[in-house]
């Protein structure tokens, strides 16, 4: 179990980061979900160990990691959001160098592992070629391969899928459910379909803070029978978002494809049907309702709180 208590980091300036952060990360699938920004990518470089927290607690099943960062890397695979290769050596060399930066090792040879682990990441084909040759996800897939090495039991993926085309997303999708089974994956994104393809539950973030922690299937039921959409002229746009709750709009043939939000029993505008909540429509409600930083700290769903104004998003399951 990964557990972090009140976690703030503030850069000098002063930039507050993140303000107060408390998750618990079981085995398993877990994501992190917010726009650029949010402070995703200070968290993961804190739980990597690449960074101090300004305060609070992070210990991954009784270590303290704060204190003693050093315990966390033998039990750590880290993929960041930008890992540089050296682009001429062949992927197989490139592995074995950076697992003997990793300092692992193995019974029967570096050698070996290497192999063991290609083959595990579906990447044996290329071995021999050299790293400047490989596209977008078998770029990624070589990361992982590097994560896995020392049989982690926490691995931590920031960003992993962007700029990945449709099929190498659903052929990275797959690796990471797969080495998920065995042991803490944390998966930070701002793509909500990663997040719903892959995570059992999730945290929101937003402005250093987590403003949900819920799952897929929880955070679309709680909008059910509460979204409509239709059709809105460009002229008409501005004043149809002035008195309409809108989660997203999207040019069609001309007109403004809306989606938008309402309460249960609230009639819509005409020519709106009720249509099926998506993720990315949860999503984009918990951005609007989040509170603002000067705010306490919340772990719930927009809604929740007391004395909800009429039309806001209803609770989505913590």
């Amino acid at each position: 179990m990964l557990s972090l208590r009140n976690l703030v980091k503030v850069y000098p300036g002063p930039v507050t980061a993140l303000r107060g952060v408390d998750l618990e990360v079981p085995r398993g699938m877990f994501g992190l979900l917010g726009p650029n920004g949010a402070g995703k990518s200070t968290l993961m470089k804190i739980l990597s160990g690449l960074l101090e927290p300004t305060s609070g607690e992070v210990t991954l099943d009784g270590m303290d990691l704060v204190r003693h960062p050093e315990a966390l890397r033998p039990h750590l695979g880290y993929l960041p959001q930008e890992f540089g290769f050296y682009p001429y050596l062949s992927g197989q060399d490139m592995l074995r160098y950076l697992l003997e930066l990793k300092g692992v090792t193995a019974p029967q040879g570096l050698k070996a592992l290497v192999a063991q682990l290609l083959e595990r990441v579906n990447l044996t084909f290329a071995a021999k070629r050299k790293v400047k040759e490989y596209s977008g996800g078998m770029r990624q897939r070589l990361g992982i391969a590097q994560a896995l090495a020392g049989n982690p039991k926490l691995i931590i993926v920031d960003e992993p899928t962007a700029g990945l085309d449709p099929e190498e997303r659903q052929r990275f999708y797959r690796l990471l459910a797969e080495i998920a089974h065995e042991r803490t994956v944390l998966l930070s994104t701002h793509i909500v379909e990663d997040v719903a393809m892959l995570c059992p539950r999730f945290a929101v973030i937003r402005q250093g803070r987590v403003v949900a922690i819920t799952s897929p299937s929880e955070a679309k039921a709680a909008l059910h029978d509460t979204l409509f959409e239709g059709t809105v002229p460009p002229a008409d746009m501005a004043p149809f978002q002035q008195a309409w709750r809108v989660t997203q709009a999207v040019l069609f043939e001309g007109r403004n494809r809306v989606r938008i939000h309402l309460p249960r029993g609230a009639p819509p505008p005409p020519g709106f049907e009720r249509t099926t909540p998506t993720l990315e429509d949860a999503y984009l409600l918990l951005m609007k309702d989040a509170p603002e930083p000067t705010a306490p700290a919340v772990a719930q769903a927009p809604g929740q709180a007391p004395g909800q104004a009429p039309g806001q998003a209803p609770a989505v399951g913590a």
